[in-house]
């Protein structure tokens, strides 16, 4: 199988290839999408810790800690996916922590470990796999559950077809950002 590869477009990892994993299990994040994010975050992420759920290869974590995030971690379910963001934090000789599991199981306990402000960042399937179909709603109700006194930030790459909830305990949707499919809903503590 052909390999396929994004390049990290800013910060101190400018430049660097990454492996990207087989699109018929993950959607690559758009590079309109992924600048966008950075845009919004570049001056609030320092001394930051990112936390990618859904990570796929890693992507967006590992632009975070190129734009001066702190720390960053990676939780992707998939064994593929995860295989090539293991690979991809190694390559990056950095502060990225790829974990394999489901967001919903590690999550709460790895925002409890954190001594620094967070930001999240969620980018689930688009109906790419079996169950996700509800996905966002079942995103907002668990983390109306757990502990976000650490988190500054939310962010959820989703559809654009699909509206979701317009807060989330102490957090408020505070920005929209449209691409075609793809939409960005930002949240910050009100």
């Amino acid at each position: 199988m052909k390999k396929i590869y994004t390049i990290i477009e800013s910060g101190k990892f400018k430049g660097k290839k990454l492996l990207l994993p087989s699109l018929t299990s993950t959607r690559s994040t758009k590079s309109i999408v992924k600048n966008c994010v950075f845009n919004v975050l570049r001056y609030i992420l320092e001394d930051k810790v990112f936390i990618e759920c859904f990570g796929g290869s890693g992507v967006m974590a590992a632009l975070a800690l190129s734009n001066n995030a702190l720390k960053a971690y990676v939780i992707e379910l998939d064994k593929d996916a995860y295989k090539i963001a293991y690979k991809n934090a190694l390559s990056l000789n950095s502060n990225l922590e790829v974990l394999q599991g489901d967001c919903f199981e590690l999550l709460d306990t790895l925002l409890k470990r954190q001594d620094k402000d967070i930001i999240l960042y969620f980018d689930p399937p688009f109906h790419i796999r079996y169950g996700f179909e509800k996905i966002y709603e079942k995103l907002c109700a668990f983390l109306e559950k757990i502990d976000l006194t650490r988190v500054k930030n939310i962010i959820f790459e989703h559809s654009s077809k699909i509206e979701i909830c317009l807060n989330i305990k102490e957090f408020h949707k505070n920005k929209i950002k449209k691409f075609g499919n793809t939409t960005l809903s930002f949240y910050e503590k009100i």
